[in-house]
Formats: C-alpha cells, sequence, structure tokens
C-alpha cells in the first residue's frame, strides 16, 4: 500500500513585540489556521522579543526528524525583513531540513476582505461605502517597493466604491495616518475611517490610532480575521508546489 506523503511543517514566522498583545494574536492567528486545516503542524517563531525564536523551533523540529519545512512571514509586504533578515535566519537551521520560504501575505484580495469586515465591525455599512473616504494605515518602510504596494492596494480598494482611499504610514514614510483623515476631510467625504493595514497590536498600531482621532471610524487590526487564515494557507499551498524547471535546462 502506498504511503501517504508528509506534509512540510508550517512555521509561521512573526516579527515579536515587547508588546503582549502582539504573540497573543499571533497565537490567535495560528489557532484559527490550524482550525482550519486539522492534521498539519503549525509551529510559531518569532524573529525577536518572543519565544520561542525561529532559529529554536527549526532546531527542535530538527531534532524531531522533520525534513520538510514551509517558512512563511508574517508580514504584509516584501520589506527588509522578508528581503534579509528571515533569509538569514533560514541560512542559519539545521542542514537537515528541507526548507522553502513562503511568500509574505500582501496584497491579496482576501486582505482588503478583511480590511472591510473591521470596517463592518465598527460599525460602517456597505451603504456607507459611496460617502466614505478610507485612511489606509500602514506601518511604514524604508522600502520603495513596500511603499509602492501600499498605494497600489489604495488605488484598487478605492475603486470597490469607497468615496476616497488614501495610504498613509505610522513610520519611515509620509503622510501621517493624521494627515490623510484631514485631506479626506478637505476632499469632501462625508465620513471617514480609518482601516489599519496591520496584523497585531504594537507600538506602531498605537500610533496609527492616536493618528485616527479626527476621524468618524476606527478599525480593529486585522489579527485573527479568518480571511488572513486563509492567505495564510494559500502562501504555504503555493510554496509546497514544484519548482519549474528553468527553461533550457
Amino acid at each position: 500500500m502506498r504511503t501517504k506523503p508528509v506534509r512540510p511543517v508550517l512555521v509561521v514566522i512573526a516579527h515579536g513585540s515587547r508588546d503582549p498583545r502582539h504573540a497573543a494574536t499571533v497565537h490567535a492567528l495560528v489557532r484559527r489556521v490550524r482550525s482550519l486545516r486539522p492534521g498539519m503542524r503549525v509551529e510559531t517563531g518569532f524573529l525577536d522579543f518572543n519565544i520561542p525564536s525561529v532559529h529554536g523551533v527549526l532546531e527542535s523540529l530538527a531534532a524531531e526528524g522533520v525534513r520538510d519545512v514551509v517558512a512563511l512571514p508574517l508580514l504584509l509586504t516584501r520589506a527588509f525583513h522578508a528581503k534579509a533578515d528571515i533569509p538569514a535566519v533560514l541560512r542559519d537551521a539545521p542542514p537537515q531540513l528541507r526548507i522553502r520560504q513562503a511568500d509574505v501575505l500582501g496584497p491579496s484580495p482576501l486582505l482588503l476582505a478583511a480590511l472591510e469586515r473591521r470596517l463592518y465591525e465598527a460599525g460602517l455599512t456597505p451603504a456607507d461605502k459611496s460617502s466614505t473616504g478610507v485612511v489606509l494605515a500602514s506601518a511604514g518602510s524604508s522600502d520603495p517597493e513596500a511603499i509602492a504596494v501600499i498605494a497600489d492596494i489604495a488605488r484598487e480598494w478605492w475603486h470597490t466604491g469607497w468615496c476616497a482611499v488614501r495610504p498613509a504610514f505610522a513610520s519611515a514614510s509620509l503622510p501621517r495616518t493624521e494627515d490623510a483623515v484631514r485631506e479626506l476631510r478637505a476632499l469632501g467625504c462625508e465620513r471617514v475611517a480609518v482601516a489599519p493595514y496591520v496584523l497585531a497590536p504594537g507600538f506602531l498600531p498605537d500610533r496609527i490610532a492616536r493618528g485616527a482621532a479626527e476621524a468618524d471610524v476606527l478599525a480593529d487590526v486585522l489579527g485573527p480575521a479568518p480571511e488572513v487564515a486563509r492567505v495564510l494557507l494559500e502562501r504555504y499551498d503555493e510554496a509546497r508546489l514544484p519548482v519549474p524547471a528553468a527553461l533550457g535546462a
């Protein structure tokens, strides 16, 4: 009888934070992922501040005899952590592990759906879209590629029927959340909502919330929204696909 192939272990790699709400939210999201894919092993490792560390998780898996791992960055854009930090950590993994690094979560239509879910949970309704301006508030980055992606997402989201959508950043880039709120007021939007494009609470999400003081609606972070969990599974499945052979090989 043919044995069923063993699925790679999914290792979710989170940034980590001194704020205990961060790790709690990450663990809640991972629990939702497990509930959507029973039988799949999912572990969590942190780059900084929290335990277990990514290196510690990989060492433990290797000691157990695990061979195949999908390492999934819990990040919304391909900025420094995805391009440098995480590959560096994975290069130091035990050599017996076969590791594939999955892509970051964004952009994804499911994440737009999660953003809208949070806005509706905060009090808006679909009937409010055409008269509401939205600030898409992200953590910010010094990476121009990541900034361009946020601007593209805001443009795409605006085309779904909102009065206007403006990107904003809590650090490294401009405009700040409060400036985007005022811009939408000046445009004549009947109400202004702030949608944090962040996964978990922490220092920068708190800065976004302070910048939303003059807005009418402040949504919660994406957190363990079911759409976010589905994106994690999509990225895991994509990483498991065979790597296509190079042309002419």
